[in-house]
């Protein structure tokens, strides 16, 4: 199935079109018809499969349509817009990803849209309400601040989608999504996202969707395309091991999650005394802080991007070709939604674990999540006595270097070939530091 048989305008698939798209994923291929038809719906998919333009593009579809239908196109732009779509989202920067989406898609539709958040200035966010919008992409607490100033209008919204629901819930929002259903009309399309169905997903479900349909799509797996790999270490050694992975894989991007914002500083100061550009991004960091980090990490400017949970959702990242699990996180489902930023729109990814033994017991709770063990290899230089399966595993190659000039590379690509031998330089670090296991690293990779 091509895109042009989902029954969306020329000027959408020219855009799409411009993306490089022409075959959707199966959440997009099962998702804009029906809500095209008009139907609410509960859609669970994995990350990283094209669910923002699974709603995005009928969403803008429906309102082109309705435009054109009561000659709004031109009598609109020197009037006043109302707020017909509502997007609610956790983060920020999932807020942010889903109005880009919007306006790469919309470009060539007369449709306005805008995105609130907190952690910056709410009058730029004000003074753009004013003009009149007709999309409204917002995270909880933000847009009832603007509702309570009386400075947002949500009386006449026709559609409200809620994106990543479960994540929603996990973050405490569920009073403030209630508070927001009781400002919007019952008589609405609803539209809920969401990577994995908890029980109280199910809740929240059942009371504000109508006779929805159920779209399920690879629900609580990881991405086929995304090759997983645990490597066995001891908790003291962890951040020597990432900096030699870095390093000798000549990995030029890679997205790192620790569980703490105090771990996420600590681990991103000792990459950079590694030599090694890296930033960190979690809530306790502001807004611009925050955005400059990820814009340096899309450009290229730093190769190692440390986050916490609150990243795990809305980066979009064309070809991230790493993910590390410095930590495993307590939740189980907050893996799938971590590595799933990468291996995204079908494009193949590597996804690696750094486990110690007090975490063996979240690995098992995460292999039971996506039904499937996920492959050991160790490390050269990094063995530990720690068994996270039972089955025998395979070693990976040992690491070829030249001890003098420090020239020697490996290719270990997750561990899944073995290494070997080239010249030439890794670049960005310090070799005689990093390009070999010693005291020094040791001792100041305690936490």
């Amino acid at each position: 199935m091509t895109f042009d048989k989902l029954g969306l305008s020329p000027e959408l698939l020219r855009a799409v079109s411009d993306q490089g798209y022409t075959t959707p994923t199966p959440v997009q291929a099962q998702s804009i018809p029906v809500i095209l038809e008009g139907h609410d719906i509960m859609a669970g998919a994995q990350t990283g499969t094209g669910k923002t333009a699974g709603f995005t593009l009928p969403m803008l579809e429906i309102l082109n349509r309705e435009h054109a239908e009561r000659g709004e196109q031109s009598s609109n732009r020197g009037g006043r817009r109302h707020i017909r779509v509502l997007v609610l989202t956790p983060t920020r920067e999932l807020a942010a990803q889903v109005n880009e989406s919007i306006v790469t898609y919309g470009k060539y539709l007369s449709l306005r849209s805008t995105v609130v958040f907190g952690g910056v200035g709410i009058q730029p966010q004000i003074n753009k309400l004013n003009h009149g919008v007709d999309i409204l992409v917002a995270t909880p607490g933000r847009l009832l601040d603007l509702v309570n100033q009386r400075k947002c209008d949500l009386s006449k919204v026709e559609m409200l989608v809620l994106d990543e629901a479960d994540r929603m819930l996990d973050m405490g929002f569920i009073h403030d999504i209630r508070k927001v259903l009781a400002l919007i009309p019952k008589n609405r399309q609803t539209l809920l996202f969401s990577a994995t169905f908890s029980s109280d997903i199910k809740r929240l479900a059942s009371g504000i969707l109508k006779s929805p349909r159920l779209i399920e799509v690879s629900r609580n797996e990881t991405a086929h395309q995304v090759t997983q790999v645990v490597h066995p270490v001891g908790k003291s050694r962890k951040r020597e091991m990432l900096s030699y992975l870095i390093q000798t894989g000549e990995w030029k991007q890679v997205l790192v999650f620790t569980r703490t914002k105090h771990g996420a500083n600590k681990l991103t100061k000792q990459l950079v005394i590694d030599g090694i550009q890296a930033a960190a991004i979690h809530g306790n960091k502001s807004q611009t802080a925050r955005t400059n980090a990820l814009k340096d990490f899309k450009k290229g400017a730093i190769r190692v991007l440390v986050a916490t949970d609150i990243a795990a959702r809305g980066l979009d990242i064309d070809q991230l070709p790493h993910v590390v699990n410095f930590e495993l996180p307590n939740v189980s489902e907050d893996y799938v939604h971590r590595i799933g930023r990468t291996g995204r729109a079908g494009r193949s990814g590597e996804a690696m674990s750094l486990v110690c033994n007090e975490e063996v017991k979240h690995l098992r709770g995460i292999e039971k999540l996506i039904g499937k063990k996920i492959h050991q290899v160790d490390v050269p230089g990094f063995e530990a006595d720690i068994s996270v399966h039972v089955e025998p595993v395979k070693q990976a190659g040992r690491v070829q270097q030249n001890r003098r000039g420090g020239q020697g590379r490996s290719q270990h690509r997750s561990g899944q070939r073995n290494a070997q031998q080239s010249g030439g330089n890794s670049g960005g670090g310090n070799r005689r530091r990093s390009s070999r296991p010693g005291r020094r690293e040791r001792a100041a990779s305690q936490g």
